[in-house]
């Protein structure tokens, strides 16, 4: 890597990680609600359905954000989301119909009755963003909910690996850091879909154009040697890097 490209990685994250990256994108929802727990499930709720084209997912997620009036927590845990969606196999966003977001939503519910939401599948100790991963999809891969969360940590995870970097990651305007206690920010993997592969292989960054967990590793790997205590401030970069080649 040069040092001309190592330098324009560096300031394209320093670029594009301000309060304007908010807008259109999904991460703007956490930021709408109040309370710790609150911004977690609608971070998690948001990370869920952000995929297809934002202006398809954006209002499926403002949904859930108006139908809860910004207590996400109560809605769920008082099962107000059934008299909202109805239990059907009407389409709701893409793959996914009504009864598979009432599967999910019930799977939520189980968890944030306890009063720790995702945070009570971990165990009392610190663990790795790959841990985290692993946690999360063991508890959802026996739920049924047809592929809102990946039943495995083979593929690259990418939505929730977007949900781990706005958990983890302290002292920015866009992440929450709400899990930095928890999780080290240093073990954090790229949320790897295909524009990200494609930039990062333009650049040289990596030499596969393989979406898998395993490509994101080795992105993340190299993302370390640029920011190493922050490896994920790089998927700023990568986006910004996507915004100024499209002017």
């Amino acid at each position: 890597m040069t040092v001309d490209l190592k330098d324009r990685l560096i300031a394209l994250a320093e670029k594009y990680e301000k309060t304007s990256f908010l807008e259109g994108d999904p991460s703007w929802f956490m930021h709408q609600v109040r309370g710790s727990l609150n911004q977690e499930l609608m971070a998690f709720i948001a990370a869920a359905f952000s995929y297809g084209s934002r202006k398809q997912f954006l209002p499926k997620i403002k949904q859930f954000l108006q139908w809860s009036e910004g207590d996400v927590v109560t809605w769920i845990t008082s099962g107000k989301y059934q008299d909202d969606i109805p239990d059907d196999r009407c389409c709701f966003y893409r793959l996914q119909c009504n009864h598979d977001v009432i599967l999910f939503l019930n799977s939520l519910k189980e968890l944030y009755e306890k009063g720790e939401g995702i945070r009570s599948l971990f165990p009392k100790r610190k663990i790795s963003g790959y841990e985290a991963l692993g946690y999360i999809t063991d508890y959802f891969k026996d739920k049924d909910t047809n592929g809102i969360i990946p039943i495995n940590t083979s593929s690259p995870c990418k939505r929730l690996c977007m949900f781990l970097r706005w958990m983890v990651r302290d002292s920015s305007c866009v992440d929450m850091g709400l899990w930095s206690d928890i999780i080290d920010k240093r073990t954090l993997i790229i949320p790897l879909d295909t524009h990200v592969l494609q930039e990062s292989y333009n650049m040289g960054l990596i030499q596969t154009k393989t979406v898998s967990m395993r490509t994101a590793l080795k992105l993340t790997e190299t993302l370390r040697t640029i920011f190493p205590d922050d490896p994920l401030k790089g998927d700023f970069a990568l986006f910004g890097l996507g915004v100024d080649n499209d002017n």
